[in-house]
């Protein structure tokens, strides 16, 4: 195949793009505005220019000597980094040195008491932060051990290097105006058998759910809350849990695909879900108690009576926080008798 130079017989083109290229990219709006400043000062002198521009002439003339030494390049006036060429190294004192790696070799301390310990020894005064840095500069040069930590494998039989996991940013609900329901869960052991209740409540209707699973797996968690969604007369678009282990993976990929935002409490802040807390002392006072024997050995039999229950509680216990009405009377005041008959909860299950 043939081909063709369209640049042909064009004296100068790679020379011309080359030059514009070079303006495009080196030239930046500081070596312009300089460029400026200088032919200012040239035409009006000094007074007029420090005036104008508020550029001293020491500064002038070191442009217009670096204009000169580049051959007139106007990429000899953009700014140059003013950062120091050498920079002051921190330097551990040897005896302090050793003490920090014998210290850290007995047990992991902290910086602050390895502050404290150099400075009862009498052979400085630093601060933490200053300690801090110095393991830092320590474990940089490898002169600190870096212990691994390793978990047994259950199917291999072997030791393998625990890898930190990265904890993603969490939702949390301060601030939201809107439908949320929150969702915990009870656990019971009865005769060293443990089971798990998953609940939840809808806080604008006190709208409450709640179903027993042998255990807290994440698939559990999902199956709940399609569970709750299916039987809720409302809409779930909001829900908020604490940061159990349930509540992870299976979870939050069913309320992905759903489309539901998921929000954490705090660690250690249980008031954040004081509506479920509040509901899962009903729950616990009023029936599980009661049916704990049934939870253990039967659990089918445990979830048919827990329905019955819960279907007294949303269709015939008054509430405080809503007026002294039922959940299901609350939903359905102010609902057309068509949609207040189709909002009627679902009991196949």
């Amino acid at each position: 195949m043939q081909q063709y130079n369209k640049t042909k017989g064009f004296w100068g083109i790679v020379s011309t793009y080359d030059e514009a290229l070079r303006f495009r990219d080196m030239i930046t709006k500081e070596a312009e505005e300089r460029v400026r400043i200088l032919t200012f000062w040239r035409k009006h002198g000094d007074a007029a220019t420090k005036e104008a521009f508020g550029v001293s002439r020491p500064t002038l003339f070191r442009w217009q000597k670096a204009l000169k030494e580049s051959g007139g390049k106007l990429e000899s006036l953009v700014p140059k980094s003013t950062a120091p060429r050498t920079r002051r190294k921190r330097v551990i004192p040897k005896p302090v040195e050793d003490l920090i790696l014998a210290e850290r070799q007995r047990e992991k301390i902290g910086k602050d008491k390895l502050a404290l310990l150099i400075k009862e020894d009498g052979i400085g005064a630093p601060s933490g932060s200053t300690v801090g840095r110095m393991l830092a500069d320590l474990k940089k040069q490898g002169k600190l051990r870096d212990p691994k930590k390793l978990s047994f494998n259950g199917r291999t039989g072997m030791l393998v290097l625990r890898k930190p996991r990265r904890s993603k940013p969490k939702l949390r609900s301060k601030g939201y105006a809107g439908a949320l329901a929150k969702a915990d869960t009870i656990v019971r052991f009865t005769n060293g058998i443990k089971r798990y209740i998953l609940t939840g409540i809808d806080l604008e209707t006190k709208f409450a759910f709640a179903y027993a699973y042998p255990s807290h797996s994440s698939k559990h968690a999902a199956d709940f809350m399609a569970t709750f969604r299916r039987v809720a007369p409302l809409s779930l678009t909001h829900v908020q849990t604490d940061n159990g282990s349930e509540f992870a993976d299976h979870f939050e990929m069913y309320l992905a695909k759903e489309g539901i935002i998921h929000f954490h409490i705090y660690p250690r802040t249980p008031k954040m879900n004081a509506e479920i807390e509040r509901f899962n002392r009903t729950l616990s006072e009023a029936f599980i108690q009661s049916h704990r024997d049934l939870l253990a050995y039967d659990i089918d039999a445990f979830n048919k009576a827990l329905m019955d229950w819960l279907l007294w509680y949303n269709t015939r216990r008054p509430h405080w926080s809503i007026g002294l009405l039922s959940p299901m009377r609350y939903i359905c005041r102010n609902l057309t008798p068509e949609e207040s008959h189709m909002c009627w909860t679902s009991t196949d299950r």
